[in-house]
């Protein structure tokens, strides 16, 4: 019992201490504790509190290392061992050991390859991913990443033989919904590895798994994890090569003009829909006109009955700018008939709703090109020309009447929408009517120079791009050799020379009195 203890403390100690355990640190732990001792003491029953936990961490940490991950093949029925164990806790440490093993390893050395083959470690994770609890699917199937980093294992993770009970798609079939949904994100993982990965798992037709189960199923939930599961795959780089994104916008356009799904899926699918349309490179290869139907869905949405909950909008406004953050999504949201960008600018300078106000203002500096390069902020001109029309449309039914009123009356709002509003300006100056517009007021000028203005750090710098810009169009259009425009340009040029933050004429200590505090 004393041993134990000892043991214990020791093993407490290692595995908590801050920062990683060095190399010699662990040679050391291990001449006075062997991993043999440790292994068997993992297998007696104790009163201490912890104490499995605190040895799982501190054998984490051990192998970890590179000195530990050397010793793990000496230990290969010990793993097996714990691998079939009763407790998730040593599942979990089992699996994370293999990875350990496999990822201080080189990719070409197919002897970690070997060791998992001829252990039979392959098929307790697969059994893991669909039987076991979040905890241990979860390192089981990090285990199964790290082991697709060999080439050797391609045709262990992907056998040619379908009825193969080690096929993914022969796992999910026989799966309840969550585990399916665990072997879809498995599929998803090993994709992101590489384009090497990645074409296996096309030709294994693993992808079609994501469709069939979307397709199959009436479970919202399962509906939204593969949601997910889509998106992550549409992020990986190498997608575009292997991902029929045609048929992916047909099917997310088909969840958002549906009439059987819910609300918060149509929502989910919207917002999808924004973050992937956002790459120019979608444009390259899915067909406009199935672009311009995913945009009419979620313009649809925006009058729907079902979708006019506050979040519903401002997520349908996010998507509308998402799309429009590209050159081409900025045409198709101005230029189509109607354009899904007039419920952007509407909205944009709509006070009598906070939220969809501020999530229309920041869609329109998307839209207008705040996140593109200066050279490509202006798109064709039919989509510019809906862009200058929508703006003075809605300032002439405004009480404003012109689009500088709207400008400033954005800019005397709180700071969160000031700071879209900043955004906003920075993107519509390149444009010579925003320029007009916005010099014809020098309210505006006043306070896009104003370094005092804003406490937070990223509405100070939003702030000063947004000055910056308008003193980059001024120095090249003509109002520059203006003289009645002499003060604005003067003003813009010292407020960009004083920086983003506080000028110095305001950052004089203040002295603080107080009162002594009696006894």
């Amino acid at each position: 019992m004393e041993d134990v203890n000892q043991l214990f403390d020791s093993a407490f100690e290692f595995a908590h201490y801050p920062g990683p355990q060095g190399e010699a640190s662990v040679k050391e732990f291990l001449d006075r504790f062997p991993l043999p001792v440790i292994f068997n003491a993992l297998q007696t029953e104790t009163d201490i509190p912890g104490f499995e936990s605190t040895l799982v961490t501190c054998l984490e940490r051990v192998f970890k290392t590179k000195y530990g991950a050397s010793l793990i093949p000496q230990y290969m029925a010990v793993l097996q061992a714990g691998l079939k164990a009763d407790s998730a806790v040593v599942k979990s440490l089992a699996c994370k050991t293999v990875s350990c093993l496999l990822e201080n390893c080189d990719a070409n050395d197919g002897s970690p390859v070997h060791l998992v083959v001829s252990n039979g470690i392959y098929p307790l994770l697969l059994e893991y991913i669909i039987k076991s609890d979040d905890e241990v699917a979860h390192a089981a199937s990090e285990t199964i990443k790290s082991l697709a980093r060999f080439p050797d294992a391609m045709s262990v993770i992907f056998p040619a033989e379908t009825n193969d009970s080690t096929h993914l798609g022969n796992l999910a079939a026989r799966s309840s919904s969550l585990a399916r949904v665990r072997v879809l994100s498995l599929i998803v993982k090993l994709f992101s590895i590489s384009p090497d990965v990645a074409s296996a798992v096309k030709k294994s037709g693993l992808l079609n798994l994501l469709e069939a189960e979307m397709k199959g199923t009436k479970d919202t939930l399962v509906i939204l994890n593969v949601l997910e599961l889509y998106y992550e795959v549409m992020e990986v780089e190498h997608s575009s090569e292997f991902v029929p994104q045609t048929s992916l916008i047909q099917l997310l356009c088909s969840i958002i003009s549906g009439t059987a799904m819910e609300p918060y899926v149509k929502l989910r699918a919207i917002m999808i829909s924004g973050r992937l349309l956002s790459r120019d490179t979608i444009y390259n290869i899915v067909e406009e006109a199935c672009v311009k139907a995913l945009i009419s869905a979620i313009d649809g949405s925006l009058e729907s009955p079902d979708m006019n909950d506050t979040d519903a909008q401002e997520a349908a406004l996010d998507a509308i700018g998402q799309i429009g953050s590209s050159t081409k999504g900025a045409s198709l949201v101005l230029a189509n008939s109607p354009p899904a960008a007039r419920h952007v600018v509407s909205s944009a300078f709509d006070r009598n709703a906070h939220g969809r106000q501020l999530a229309a203002l920041h869609a329109l500096a998307y839209i207008a090109g705040e996140t593109r390069a200066k050279s490509s902020r202006i798109v064709d001109e039919k989509a510019e020309e809906s862009l200058r029309c929508l703006i003075y449309d809605v300032a002439a039914q405004s009480t404003k009447l012109t689009p500088s009123g709207l400008f400033l009356s954005v800019l005397q709002q709180s700071s969160e929408i000031r700071l879209a509003g900043y955004r906003t300006l920075a993107a519509l100056v390149a444009r010579p009517w925003g320029l007009m517009e916005i010099l014809s007021k020098e309210e505006i000028i006043n306070i896009v120079t104003d370094s005092t203005i804003e406490t937070a750090k990223i509405a100070m710098e939003a702030r000063y791009n947004c000055c910056k810009s308008i003193h980059e169009a001024f120095l090249s259009s003509s109002f520059v050799d203006d003289p009645r425009r002499l003060k604005t340009g003067e003003k813009l040029q010292e407020a960009v020379r004083s920086g983003p933050y506080m000028s110095k004429k305001y950052r004089e200590a203040i002295p603080e009195v107080m009162m002594a505090e009696g006894f």
